[in-house]
This record gives structure tokens, C-alpha cells and sequence, in this order.
């Protein structure tokens, strides 16, 4: 990114409204993946954050460029939830199931990406370790929190749980399969379990 570049050149932190301004782009931009995918035209970006293309393109000069930031985006907004879902519930399994739930968003964000981090293209190839790095904690530290609590059972991992909901989130797109219903589903069964 043109700006996170030259941020970095003079060792300024960005204002704060030019924070909220990319937050609101990145949250439009994400929104429109949802719905058309990662090659949706970038006018729909433009037009659901309420700015021209241009600011678009000052912020992201390449498709690519769009790509990562959103993806980078969601997996820290759903890093950031975890610690303030535990803070905040009324118990570490419901924190766990917020969070679970939030990730199934980030998970249905990623429509079309897949192919794209498969391309070979510059900046997608770390993009997976990035995501394991930053949410695999998240995910273990709200799952150990539900397990001391006595509300789900002790051996099931983090990558397994994560994997787990991965898996139920492919096909998330055709609106006959009702994902979110089936990781509720795998949720339930893990204050079940225990």
C-alpha cells in the first residue's frame, strides 16, 4: 500500500480519521466480496464505502493490493474479538461461540480468495501462515478457558476446532447450505461433550 509505505518512510503514525476512512474502505470492501466475490469491480467498492475510485486506488494501486489488506482486515478485527469476547460473556463457552461465530463471518469473507492464493501472485503466499499465526492463540486461548470452565471436552485442539469450522464453511455461497446452522450444530456438541 502507497500510504502504509510512506507512513513507514517517515515514521509517522497515520491520523486518526485516515484510520477510520481506511477501516470504512477495507469494511465496504469486504462487504462487496461477500457479495460478489474478490473480483467484484472496484466501482461497487467505491460506491458501498462513499468514495471515488481514486481514493481506492491511492490507498491500493493494485487489485492484489485491496485483497491482502482486507484479508488482513478480518483476520485482526477477529484476533482483536477474542480477548473482548472472554472479558465480556457470560461464560467462556459463549465466548468461544461468539467467536466461532465471528470467524465464520471472516470465513465467508474469503469467497474467492482461495484461487487467488493459489496464483503464485506476489503478497498472497504468506497470507495463510499470517492467519494461523494471528488466530490459532485467539482460537486456544478461548478454547482452554471453555475446557477449565468444564464446558467442552479437553481433547480437541484449536487447528482441529478451526479446521473443523473451515471445513463446514466450504460452499458457504450456495444459498441451499445453511453453514452457520451446522457450526452451531458443532458448537452445541461441544458443551455436550464435556
Amino acid at each position: 500500500m502507497v500510504d502504509e509505505h510512506a507512513r513507514r518512510a517517515t515514521g509517522r503514525p497515520k491520523r486518526a480519521d485516515a484510520r477510520r476512512n481506511e477501516k470504512a474502505l477495507l469494511d465496504a470492501a469486504a462487504a462487496v466480496f461477500v457479495a460478489g466475490g474478490v473480483d467484484a469491480p472496484v466501482r461497487d467498492i467505491a460506491a458501498q464505502a462513499g468514495v471515488g475510485m481514486g481514493t481506492i486506488y491511492r490507498h491500493f494501486p493494485t487489485r492484489a493490493d485491496l485483497i491482502i489488506a482486507v484479508y488482513r482486515h478480518q483476520v485482526e478485527a477477529c484476533a482483536e474479538a477474542g480477548p473482548v469476547l472472554l472479558a465480556s460473556s457470560s461464560s467462556p463457552h459463549a465466548a468461544l461461540a461468539g467467536w466461532i461465530d465471528r470467524f465464520v463471518d471472516f470465513l465467508v469473507t474469503k469467497h474467492g480468495l482461495a484461487g487467488r492464493m493459489q496464483s503464485g501472485q506476489d503478497g498472497f503466499d504468506g497470507l495463510h501462515d499470517y492467519f494461523l499465526d494471528r488466530l490459532l492463540p485467539v482460537c486456544a486461548e478461548l478454547l482452554e478457558a471453555a475446557v477449565a470452565a468444564g464446558a467442552v471436552k479437553a481433547e480437541l485442539t484449536a487447528l482441529e476446532l478451526m479446521r473443523g469450522v473451515g471445513n463446514l464453511c466450504i460452499g458457504a455461497e450456495d444459498p441451499r447450505y445453511d453453514a452457520r446452522r451446522l457450526v452451531g450444530v458443532l458448537i452445541a456438541g461441544l458443551r455436550e461433550a464435556s
